[in-house]
């Protein structure tokens, strides 16, 4: 393999990538020029922002979102500006996406397949945020780190893909998901050769280097065959609907089925007295089972705020035998919110 010491990565994988690139998306990009190979979708992220954020800058995101993306903003010295996603099915309400924009937007963050909800951007509404950043001339920086997780009829369309949007669109993916190897470390940013060069630049100054023997075992996984991808699809049908199922038997409200991710982000029975903070203590303490509230997702102040402490976010990237072990676990605390239930009746 050739090890490109000025850029610490293993050239091979910048190929593979760019092959990658024009398969799924038909963009054409310069393996040469175009990536920067980071340790993990997390710093390329990262590394995306501080290369075009300057102080004052406003960010675009969609709420709820992934904790992460805030603190690189403000650690660049950038203002997040939050739009919210309409519930129950998280759509995109372009209207108040349109009036999130000011003369100082820099930036809009798109992540899709997404976290916590498990929604997938369908294409009207990739067309809506596209057309908005070229009339707004600014930059889209993409997490597409679970784009071959979807289910059904979903299918996972890159921003940068769209028209007019490969120039102005910064890509950050990994190995992590797609290949259960969260730590590893290995993920790249994909942009236009200058914006590249910049994350390239932050990127040795913040790690030096993504694992070299990682990126050699990233060059053997990036060319799994077709039948690989079809597999991880399935099995993870599987485990959603298996969740699904569970939730349902306990009495959680399932108003959204996840089209992609690894995620249910799961709204508590009504008639449950209990904050999602609450239920995620008593489903710890008392079943050894770990899940997320759904409110440390949530940053806009909403008309009914509310429903910001009734969703719970729960994974189901574990094996067949922990999730029917979850499933046991849990039935004695759902059962004791069951009989809160009552006595409150």
């Amino acid at each position: 393999r050739i090890w490109m010491a000025g850029s610490r990565h293993v050239q091979g994988i910048c190929d593979v990538l760019a092959a990658t690139m024009k398969r799924d998306h038909g963009l054409d990009v310069d393996p040469l020029t175009d990536f920067a190979i980071c340790c993990g979708q997390s710093e390329a992220f990262a590394a995306a922002i501080f290369a075009v954020i300057d102080p004052g800058d406003e960010v675009l995101l969609f709420d709820p979102a992934y904790e992460t993306y805030q603190t690189c903003i403000e650690l660049a010295r950038g203002v997040p500006v939050y739009v919210p996603l309409d519930p129950p099915s998280w759509t995109l309400h372009a209207d108040k996406f349109l009036k999130s924009f000011t003369r100082r937007t820099k930036a809009v963050i798109l992540n899709s397949p997404h976290n916590p909800t498990g929604k997938v951007f369908s294409r009207a509404e990739l067309l809506i945020i596209s057309q908005a950043c070229q009339q707004m001339d600014c930059f889209a920086i993409t997490d597409e780190v679970y784009e071959y997780i979807t289910y059904d009829e979903n299918k996972h369309i890159s921003l940068a893909s769209l028209p007019g949007m490969q120039e102005r669109t910064i890509i950050t993916s990994s190995l992590s998901k797609t290949y259960s190897v969260t730590g590893w470390r290995i993920g790249w940013a994909c942009a236009a050769a200058n914006i590249a060069a910049a994350i390239r630049n932050i990127h040795v100054k913040l790690t030096d280097s993504a694992p070299a023997p990682f990126q050699e075992a990233a060059l053997v996984a990036l060319t799994s065959t077709p039948d690989y991808y079809e597999s991880l699809k399935k099995d993870y049908a599987e485990r959603r609907d298996f969740i699904l199922q569970l939730l349902k038997n306990y009495g959680f409200h399932i108003s959204f089925k996840p089209q992609g991710s690894v995620f249910v982000f799961a709204e508590l029975p009504k008639s449950w007295q209990i904050s999602d903070i609450d239920f995620v203590t008593n489903l710890i303490n008392n079943a050894g089972v770990a899940a997320v509230p759904g409110r440390g997702f949530f940053h806009t102040d909403a008309d009914d705020q509310t429903y910001h402490h009734r969703y719970v976010r729960f994974a189901f990237c574990k094996s067949d035998e922990t999730l029917k072990a979850a499933a046991q676990k849990m039935m004695k605390p759902v059962k004791s919110n069951r009989k809160n239930e009552h006595v409150t009746k």
